[in-house]
């Protein structure tokens, strides 16, 4: 397997579409939020991206979850194994791309997971926490746990804090079944870009997500019967686009707030693949400057290097 990684705006999709296209590939996602239908702009879908010369490369894990509900880690590892096993199958190489840095160690790692279930008593008894009493909480759970695998898009509403709290609580009581998953193993992939162009990209891109309707899908998904609050949960776009379809902040409050959030994101991105660096995985960094050619010839000379 190869995996191509890296921070958003980085071009990571181009780059894993026009591999896909030379070594007969289909696409694994890594993202936490593609996996929802009718949010494309907002989640940065870019679809157009897997069309190579008039081919449409496969990518799996996109558009699979209703809008409002809680994708999580073990359903992924779950899903991607069933792509996995799906595309090796049929005989052609897998390509795993995304900026979900959990998701990709989670794969190449193996992280060993069970299912979380829903505890409404402890859900009951958190209702009327702020979030810095539930940030507190978790961290002290967390320390408990000895959890290696904290995020901190886990606190950035009080309904993450919850659910991550929620998980802790079961995992601190209850054992870990052992489960058929060892790590992938995988020629992994990063893309380097510099971090003034990162946000000239970002500020770039959020404009021409904005003119391209990103309120409008927001709004429609609200109008749809979404609750607000249940797209808030999704963070980023959503978080401030929905808050300002509902009136609560202005256009420009959104953007200002929105941008410096992205921004803020892509820096956690960034720590984190280091972090899984640290933690053993060889990432092989590429210039996300090069042009689309040379990026995916340096990428076949590394896999001719590994094989």
């Amino acid at each position: 397997m190869i995996t191509i990684l890296g921070p958003t705006a980085s071009g990571k999709t181009k780059i894993a579409a026009a591999l896909a296209a030379e070594i007969d590939a289909e696409i694994i996602s890594a993202d936490s939020r593609q996996v929802y239908r009718r949010m494309d702009i907002g989640t940065g879908k870019d679809l157009a991206d897997y069309v190579v010369d008039g081919k449409t490369i496969p990518c799996h894990l996109v558009d699979i979850c209703e809008p409002g509900t809680r994708y999580n880690l073990f359903e992924y590892q779950r899903d991607f194994l069933d792509a996995y096993r799906d595309i090796v199958g049929r005989g052609h190489e897998v390509i795993l791309c995304g900026g979900t840095g959990l998701y990709i160690e989670a794969v190449l790692s193996g992280y060993r997971l069970s299912p979380v279930p829903q505890n409404d008593e402890l859900r009951a008894r958190l209702a009327d926490k702020s979030l810095g009493e539930l940030t507190e909480i978790l961290i002290d759970l967390k320390k408990r746990n000895a959890s290696c695998m904290h995020n901190r898009s886990d606190v950035d509403t009080a309904q993450r804090a919850i659910r991550a709290i929620e998980i802790e609580e079961y995992n601190l009581h209850t054992p870990v079944a052992d489960r058929p998953f060892t790590g992938i193993p995988s020629l992994v992939v990063g893309v380097s870009i510099d971090r003034e162009e990162r946000r000239r990209r970002i500020t770039a891109r959020l404009r021409q997500r904005l003119d391209e309707g990103m309120a409008d899908e927001v709004r429609a998904l609200v109008d749809s019967g979404i609750a607000p609050e249940d797209l808030i949960y999704y963070g980023l776009e959503y978080k401030y686009v929905t808050e300002y379809v509902v009136g609560r902040i202005t256009f420009e409050e959104m953007f200002t707030r929105l941008e410096i959030a992205i921004h803020q994101f892509a820096k956690r991105q960034m720590t984190w693949f280091r972090g899984m660096e640290r933690r053993g995985i060889v990432i092989h960094w590429i210039d996300a400057m090069l042009p689309l050619e040379e990026k995916v010839r340096q990428i076949r000379m590394l896999m001719e290097q590994t094989a």
